[in-house]
């Protein structure tokens, strides 16, 4: 006990002597401040004022008497702590000091008109900005600095930070004070009254000014905050950055206990001095990203849409809210977990005094917000600077208080009352831009939000060398609850310096970047809605259009039996005198000659009106169809083989046995499954099975090149599953209540039968036409 006594009275003898130290830096600061009052009162009755009385009592409101005070407190403590042993009391001092508060009050109350009357007094009489700008501190006793200088701005605020940290230190006495020392009620008691003193003026200070100083003594205001996701030590973290005048600080919220005040933990801080931006040759050797396969979170927004659609089920029955809430948690999960493994665009920090940083995330448009906004402040004559861990703590702190981003960006944050944002398909032309100062290789990409953040979903083609392109191209977009589009303007980079090995280095420089609200109402109408987005005197011309998911999900036969879109496969073939329709050859045989190494090929949409140009030329049967082809982007030939699946009157594997398919992938025992499986395919009409074999072992072919094109044979199934065996619109009418509800749920087993074939051993026609029981013996 009495060793542990005795570190307890050597810690409070270390307390207390630093506190010393500060308060004696505090008593310069103060007397500095003081310094000038004396001649701008003796000024002030004189032929040539620099200030009135009225003005030199408002700013130096109080200063005297809170100087008096601490000069006090100071020349009792100071002997106490120089002549130290075990019964030395300074509790009555403490007190004595905390119930002096209300001149701080006071002060508090008139700072911020002190702070104004100082910079209207500054601005209008040169003389006095001289003196302001450079008050002389005297350094500490024992210290070699003679002097430092400070703004007066800087130290009227030091007595607010001072409350702060009397009543730490105070929290620090208490901890090392045994119980029944005399001192602790004493203790006890100013600690009280501070924190009581502290809540109360907490409210009073404009928030944003009590988030510290930076060294220049300017105020540190809060300029940017949102969620991002750090690539620490090989796994991925979400974190909340803060933006402040001179500093970055990534923090997380702490785990807190139910109804306790929740706090960030801050994880790492770079000062604005010292942050750069590695270019990208200085990234090379920075780690590689793990990007998460897409089929992967493919599967969870399905699940994500999967659970949504049972909360909508729940809530229309009345149901449990039990229930309801362990939905919503698997919901959170889901989608947190979404949030967390999709974002894949590098964002490096680098401190210049050695350690790097990695964020990762979805938008370039986010990237390059968070960029410029660094850059801006940069502009700035910053200092370098390190934050003591009570600065550190203090700036923490603040950070609950000033964000302006509360909740982590997921749908299951949303309030009911909230729009749930769009779900279906947006059609958007962009038409070309003005406005660039000179010629460049320009293209735009287009990204909208679903599932709570943003993800890039188009690209217009690069038109080359000009100051007005015409882009002119349509694209067909798929929201899941989208309420803004972003439009970004590149200028191609074609350096080959610049073009880094990381395939999601976007190096390409950003020309401008703009957004717009999707406003229901607005934007679902039949008609084109022609718009302009404006950014960095850049103006974007689009058009856009929205067909919800009820209307996109119908198969509308063709009026003309000529043409091949739209007209049954089995007519189509007959006509052909061909076992497989000719547009599924050709486009087939293309994609194979040129496509397969093209990175997502079929789920990058190609140009809506190079697909319709496509779509003309094979219905007319015109016989320049091949050298179109070959002239015509890769991904408009994926997009119109998959148009024309889409547009059959019925699917290619029949609504007759899409229920049966349904059942059939629910099976769970293999022998079972491979059986009923087999015997579906045998029960398609002959020119559908062909055709279905065909395409078949085309999909397997593109997916063995999964390294190069990143297809992997589940990608494939979620982009063929739906368009292959979706029920046309009679089929489905019986059932289709939210069509998103009933979507989801689907989507998910026709991607599951598709995958089912593409993952099982080579079926041929002859063999399966010849094998009645296929298999069954040696599952």
């Amino acid at each position: 006990g009495e060793r542990d006594a005795g570190k307890g009275l050597e810690m409070r003898k270390l307390v207390l002597s630093g506190f010393l130290a500060s308060e004696e830096i505090y008593i310069n600061q103060l007397e500095a401040l003081l310094l000038p009052m004396k001649p701008l009162k003796a000024t002030a009755t004189t032929s040539q004022p620099v200030l009135t009385l009225q003005q030199i009592e408002t700013i130096f409101y109080k200063i005297q008497d809170i100087y008096e005070i601490h000069k006090e407190f100071y020349d009792s403590l100071c002997p106490k702590v120089q002549q130290w042993d075990s019964n030395v009391t300074m509790g009555h001092l403490f007190q004595k000091l905390a119930s002096q508060l209300g001149v701080y009050k006071a002060f508090v109350d008139n700072y911020k008109i002190a702070l104004e009357t100082a910079e209207k007094c500054s601005q209008s009489n040169y003389q006095f900005q001289k003196i302001s700008e450079e008050l002389k501190v005297k350094g500490p006793k024992d210290s070699k600095e003679s002097h430092t200088s400070v703004t007066m701005e800087a130290l009227l605020y030091k007595p607010i930070d001072r409350v702060t940290r009397s009543t730490l230190v105070l929290h620090d006495l208490l901890k090392h004070t045994p119980s029944d020392h005399p001192d602790y009620p004493l203790l006890q008691d100013a600690l009280r009254i501070s924190q009581n003193f502290l809540s109360s003026i907490n409210e009073d200070i404009d928030p944003r000014r009590t988030a510290v100083t930076t060294p220049k003594g300017e105020t540190r205001q809060l300029v940017k905050d949102g969620f991002l996701v750090e690539l620490s030590e090989g796994s991925r973290k979400l974190r909340h950055v803060f933006l402040f005048t001179d500093v970055l600080l990534c923090a997380k919220l702490k785990k807190t206990a139910v109804g306790k005040h929740q706090q960030y933990d801050c994880k790492w801080y770079v000062p604005l001095a010292d942050l750069v931006f590695p270019s990208p040759e200085e990234s090379e050797h920075c780690p590689q990203v793990h990007v998460i396969p897409d089929h992967e979170l493919e599967d969870m927004k399905m699940k994500i849409s999967a659970i949504k659609s049972e909360v909508q089920k729940e809530k229309a029955n009345k149901g449990q809210s039990r229930a309801i809430e362990r939905l919503k948690k698997k919901m959170f999960e889901n989608e947190f977990w979404l949030l967390l493994n999709s974002p894949a665009i590098p964002f490096r920090i680098h401190n210049r005094n050695g350690k790097s940083y990695l964020f990762l995330l979805s938008s370039d448009y986010e990237r390059s917000e968070w960029r410029e906004a660094i850059q801006k402040l940069q502009k700035k004559d910053l200092q370098a600077f390190v934050l003591s861990s009570v600065e550190l703590q203090v700036l923490t702190g603040s950070c609950f208080k000033l964000r302006t981003v509360h909740n982590i960006p997921v749908t299951s944050n949303k309030d009911d009352d909230e729009s749930p944002g769009l779900y279906g398909f947006l059609h958007v032309i962009v038409h070309s831009a003005k406005g660039f100062k000179q010629s460049a290789n320009l293209y735009c990409t287009l990204e909208v939000d679903s599932f709570g953040y943003f993800v890039s979903k188009a690209k217009t083609r690069v038109f080359r060398d000009t100051t007005e392109p015409q882009w002119n191209e349509e694209f067909e977009i798929e929201l899941e609850g989208s309420q803004s589009l972003r439009i970004l303007c590149y200028e191609k980079c074609y350096d080959k310096t610049k073009l880094n090995k990381d395939n999601n280095e976007i190096v390409d420089k950003i020309m401008g970047k703009g957004q717009i609200q999707l406003d229901p109402q607005a934007v679902q109408t039949k008609n084109w809605h022609m718009d302009v987005i404006e950014m960095n005197g850049i103006k974007v011309e689009f058009s856009m259009k929205f067909t919800s998911r009820d209307m996109s999900l119908k198969r509308t036969p063709s009026k003309k039996q000529t043409g091949v879109f739209g007209v049954k496969i089995s007519v189509v073939t007959k006509r052909e005198r061909s076992k497989v329709p000719y547009i599924v050859r050709q486009c087939i045989e293309e994609v194979e000659k040129r496509g397969i190494e093209e990175v997502g090929i079929y789920r990058i949409s190609g140009v809506a009106t190079d697909i319709q140009a496509l779509k003309a030329v094979f219905d007319a049967n015109n016989k320049d169809i091949l050298v179109m082809l070959s002239d015509m982007d890769i991904n408009a030939i994926a997009g119109t083989l998959k148009l024309y699946f889409r547009e059959l009157p019925e699917p290619l594997l029949t609504d007759r046995l899409y229920p049966a398919f349904m059942e059939g992938i629910a099976l769970s025992d293999p022998a079972a499954k491979e059986n009923c499986m087999m015997h579906l395919l045998r029960s398609l009409p002959d020119p559908n099975l062909i055709t279905f074999l065909f395409l078949l072992e085309h999909l397997k072919r593109v997916a063995e090149k999964e390294p190069i094109n990143k297809m992997s044979l589940h990608n494939l199934a979620t982009v063929f599953g739906p368009t292959l065996l979706r029920p046309s619109e009679g089929e489905s009418k019986g059932h289709l209540t939210l069509a998103s509800d009933i979507w989801s749920h689907d989507v998910m087993a026709q991607v599951q039968v598709l995958l089912y074939y593409l993952q099982h051993p080579p079926i041929s026609f002859t063999e399966l036409k010849r094998n009645t029981l296929y298999f069954s013996t040696d599952v």
